[in-house]
């Protein structure tokens, strides 16, 4: 019951966030970089749904993907494109609305779309690969997000390697850190569920969990679906935020620097995957000015914190630990 208010409180203080103009104060407040700093809030929000999302594949169930960038593509040119479609009808529909009433219902369509379509693209990688394990899924996974990039760049009617451009802005801080906040929550309760113990059995000892009668490939076909449907709503909100879209944006390079938030943060850790994804974010953009040699200075922080703190800075911990029945017998 407790942990429903603090997320009833957290919305309310969004909401309150949102009607206080919570954007524009980050925009032109006193800050002087203000578009600046809200374009890395959003990042920051953006990239704890992605790398929360991920933690449930490679943290909680033991897999190793590296396609995640993959899935944000689908979600972020399928939202889009549904969007560029539809926007005039819905809002023709809608015309009794104010505007940000039709812009919540636009962008819901879109990161809807964008959620279901990865969720497929999920379920079509994960059902033939999950059989597969270790770096033989990571080949697989690998190879499906570039196949989704390379697709990306033949397609004309969403920009090819033009890109895609004229994308409606309908994503804002309230949006993203809503779906921050959902996306912790549903993670959380899939986790602490009869389902994440058969996660977690799968992650510790595979043929174990088999032996046990766990159906190993549908749990790790689910988890890679609920993963690949949550980085879909993150593409969304990434592309009606940046209103444009290239797929040089999804490379390989993206789904690695996912894969190091979560191990930073600590695997199996949803608490160590929110604060990777700000540590790294931030990092990023603190060492920019150094250009490419940013990439080197990230990459001693790395291996300074896996040589003295191999299981990530928070480890497995976690701060809403739900306490859970043990049964012994004497």
């Amino acid at each position: 019951m407790k942990k429903w208010l603090l997320c009833l409180a957290a919305v309310a203080i969004l909401v309150i966030l949102q009607l206080t103009g919570i954007d524009l104060l980050l925009l032109s407040g006193p800050i002087r970089s203000g578009p600046y700093i809200h374009q890395i809030v959003i990042l920051v929000g953006i990239n704890i749904i992605l790398a929360v999302s991920l933690n449930l594949i490679n943290g909680f169930t033991g897999q190793f993907s590296i396609g995640h960038a993959g899935f944000f593509a689908v979600g972020a040119y399928t939202s889009a494109f549904v969007i560029s479609v539809l926007e005039k009808s819905v809002r023709a529909v809608l015309v009794f609305l104010p505007e940000f009433g039709q812009n919540a219902v636009l962008l819901l369509i879109g990161l809807s779309a964008g959620a279901i379509l990865a969720g497929i693209a999920g379920l079509a990688v994960g059902i033939p690969s999950l059989r597969l394990r270790g770096d033989y899924l990571a080949i697989v996974t690998l190879g499906f997000g570039e196949i989704i990039r390379v697709l990306i760049l033949n397609i004309n009617a969403i920009g090819g390697s033009r890109g895609f451009t004229g994308i409606p802005h309908l994503s804002n801080f309230f949006w993203v850190y809503l779906f921050v906040l959902v996306t912790v929550v549903v993670v959380h309760n899939l986790v602490y569920s009869s389902y994440g113990r058969a996660f977690i059995s799968i992650r510790d000892d595979e043929i174990a969990a088999e032996a046990m009668g766990v159906d190993t490939t549908r749990f790790k076909v689910t988890s890679f679906v609920v993963s690949s449907m949550f980085a879909g709503v993150a593409g969304g909100l990434f592309g009606h935020f940046t209103m444009y879209l290239h797929p040089n944006t999804f490379t390989f390079i993206k789904s690695f620097e996912l894969i190091i938030m979560i191990v930073i943060g600590g695997l199996g850790s949803i608490e160590g995957a929110i604060l990777g994804a700000i540590l790294i974010t931030v990092i990023l953009e603190v060492f920019r000015e150094f250009g490419p040699y940013r990439l080197v200075i990230f990459s001693i922080t790395m291996i300074l914190i896996m040589l003295y703190r191999p299981q990530g800075i928070l480890g497995s911990k976690a701060l809403f630990r739900r306490k859970q029945k043990v049964l012994t017998t004497r």
